[in-house]
């Protein structure tokens, strides 16, 4: 088990890539804390699965976007566990839309929650790992901060802000021995993906090298890489998991 013991917090925990990453950290033996913020249906019945394999959970009801609440979450943690190790800035929203028609609300919400979110947490978690020497922070980001499509220039905004924050973050903690990565999926088979995959239909995975879409199992794995040992001298970088996608091959 590479988290053995070790103390996790997944924002955005109850479904999708954020409910892959909790049970794959659970799996591999950490204690994992996991923020949602409206769906108690599923965030129960992950805690009810992730117990049913002898893991350790915690479900915390937060809007991410408000710095108070990440902070009530961190000092909740701690309380009941310790301090937090690894934290992985999953949460996420989108508001499509063409800019000419963007509401400054839809702006603003895709912002505050995506950039503003992975800002709060972090910042709850930050100082006591340079304190601990010790520390991992991934941030979800999307292929979508390099290769992006109309009607998201919010969303594009937010992630390649992370990508930003990710490296610059990076160069601040690595003497104190925290290292922050993000992951940059794909099309990844989500709830919060369906809309643009049922309208494109088999052209996607035409679009993909792989021929597949991925799963949030394919994330999973990539943030306990991260997370373990085993990347202990990887800091500041974008890891991309797409299949192939951004690499921008033709369909054949």
């Amino acid at each position: 088990m590479r988290l053995k013991g070790q103390i996790a917090l997944v924002t955005g925990g109850s479904r999708g890539i954020g409910r892959g990453i909790v049970k794959a950290f659970a799996r591999e033996g950490a204690k994992v804390a996991f923020v949602y913020r409206g769906n108690k249906e599923a965030a129960d019945s992950l805690v009810a699965e992730v117990q049913g394999l002898d893991g350790t959970i915690m479900a915390l009801q937060a809007d991410v976007a408000k710095a108070e609440d990440a902070k009530t979450c961190v000092e909740k943690i701690e309380k009941e566990w310790g301090p937090v190790e690894i934290l992985v800035n999953n949460a996420g929203i989108i508001r499509d839309d063409l800019f000419v028609r963007l509401e400054p609300e839809a702006w603003n919400s895709v912002i505050e929650t995506n950039l503003g979110g992975t800002f709060n947490f972090t910042h709850a978690v930050a100082y006591g790992m340079m304190k601990a020497r010790k520390g991992r922070i991934i941030n979800i980001s999307s292929v979508v901060a390099e290769h992006t499509n109309p009607g998201q220039t919010n969303y594009a905004a937010s992630k390649g802000a992370i990508n930003a924050f990710t490296r610059a973050l990076a160069v601040e903690l690595a003497s104190r021995g925290v290292t922050v990565n993000a992951i940059a999926p794909g099309f990844i088979e989500t709830d919060m993906s369906a809309a643009v995959r049922n309208k494109a239909g088999d052209l996607i995975k035409k679009m993909i090298p792989a021929r597949r879409l991925g799963e949030p199992e394919d994330i999973a794995k990539a943030a306990v890489f991260l997370a373990s040992s085993d990347a202990g001298y990887i800091t500041g970088q974008v890891l991309t998991v797409d299949g192939g996608l951004s690499l921008g091959a033709s369909a054949m």
